[in-house]
């Protein structure tokens, strides 16, 4: 054989060996495809559906919302907090004493979710509960962090991608807060990413023993696969880490009303020049049980945190904060378009700017009083801004928020 022929021989043995190890790569990066993700999908799957009984409890009755919702009417000695080692075999306490000074003038009607407007409620006896279903637990990255926040917060900060613009207090000790707040639907660029109101009542250091109260209105497509805002709670004992989460979603708020659907579309909405729209909130701690009660509306009581479930916020808070909060992640390598509040900044002011009114907090005496030292802070304030203000109609108040994105938040 030539050196010709035995060169040409070596070279098509070579592409040969070459073309080989590309299709058996080919065929195994394929069969992966084919066989482990499905494989990893099916278990996902099999642990949703392991899952969901623990939140979704037997009904008496079922309610089908206009937004597709499905509300569960639940025997209220069922619901999901009492499967909490710390809570079972107990049943909701009884109402409260309600803090002196307390009033109800000029508050909202309680029936301002979506699911309610047709007149139809829960029986006595039982709590609304909106079902979770396979596709809400299949956005989120894992079982085990659905319906939690996967964070750390900070006051001076923000923290993982989380911008704010909040009002605070701290340096007393404070044993609840009451305002109203401002309801709108703020757009929301991504699916990981959300646009939330709230009250924050806070203990302990912003490190692993955080305790945190918290309630409000949300819009989050990952959490609830839509962009109606939300009435949300939450509550964390150890700084987000394993305790807690949004709602019912796990053991712990116990809820006391049948007419109230946590975590349901809040109707009506406001709208940019036009119709104003806000919610009272009231956390208090019941001074005879130690619980941590809350209101929504015009004296309507929702249900209460266990005093059991917290360290620090066993004996009071020591921070209060009211305001927004976006999750910014920077899609494309610049700051998210994801709106707060109104998607407006505060000094475009009523009508167009997003706002709370009324800030109040409960002292040690369960009275309600003004708050006297409030501080404002934006973490990036030429995307998301607050100003604060004081006046004889609305007591303390604060304008806030903004359109994330623009030339000055590039």
């Amino acid at each position: 054989m030539s050196s010709y022929l035995i060169f040409t021989s070596i070279i098509l043995l070579c592409l040969l060996s070459s073309s080989f190890s590309s299709y058996a790569s080919l065929h195994k990066a394929t069969n992966e495809s084919v066989t482990f993700r499905p494989q990893h999908e099916i278990q996902k799957l099999k642990l949703i559906r392991e899952h969901l009984p623990k939140i979704n409890k037997p009904a008496i009755k079922t309610i089908q919302s206009s937004d597709g919702d499905i509300i569960d009417c639940v025997p209220s000695h069922h619901q999901p907090a009492f499967d909490h080692p710390l809570l079972q075999g107990q049943r909701p306490m009884d109402p409260p004493e309600m803090p002196k000074g307390h009033s109800q003038e000029n508050e909202s009607h309680e029936d301002f979710q979506l699911w309610s407007l047709t007149g139809e409620f829960c029986p006595e006896g039982t709590i609304p509960i909106r079902r979770t279903t396979e596709q809400d637990m299949l956005r989120a990255s894992s079982v085990r962090k659905f319906g939690r926040k996967i964070r750390r917060v900070r006051r001076d900060s923000s923290s993982n991608g989380h911008e704010h613009a909040v009002g605070y207090i701290s340096g007393s000790k404070y044993y609840g807060a009451k305002a109203n707040v401002n309801v709108w639907t703020p757009h929301v660029s991504s699916k990981y990413e959300f646009s939330l109101s709230q009250i924050w009542v806070i203990a302990g250091s912003f490190a692993d023993d955080l305790n945190t109260i918290e309630a409000g209105w949300q819009v989050s497509p990952d959490l609830y696969g839509d962009t109606n805002p939300r009435f949300f709670t939450y509550w964390t004992s150890d700084a987000y880490q394993a305790t807690g989460c949004y709602n019912l979603l796990c053991s712990g708020f116990i809820q006391t009303n049948n007419r109230i659907a946590i975590g349901a579309a809040i109707s009506p909405v406001s709208s940019y020049k036009g119709g104003q729209f806000d919610i009272s909130l009231l956390i208090w701690k019941d001074p005879k049980h130690g619980h941590w009660w809350l209101q929504f509306g015009s004296g309507t009581l929702v249900g209460y945190w266990p005093v059991s479930l917290f360290t620090h916020l066993m004996e009071h808070g020591n921070m209060v904060q009211f305001g927004g909060e976006v999750v910014n992640t920077r899609p494309d390598g610049s700051h998210t378009s994801t709106q707060m509040g109104s998607g407006h900044f505060a000094g475009e002011s009523f009508g167009q700017a997003s706002y709370f009114r009324n800030l109040e907090v409960v002292d040690w005496d369960n009275t309600l009083i003004p708050i006297s030292n409030l501080r404002v802070l934006a973490d990036h304030p030429n995307c998301y801004d607050i100003r604060g203000g004081v006046n004889r109609v609305w007591g303390n108040y604060f304008y806030y928020g903004g359109p994330g994105k623009n030339s000055k938040c590039p």
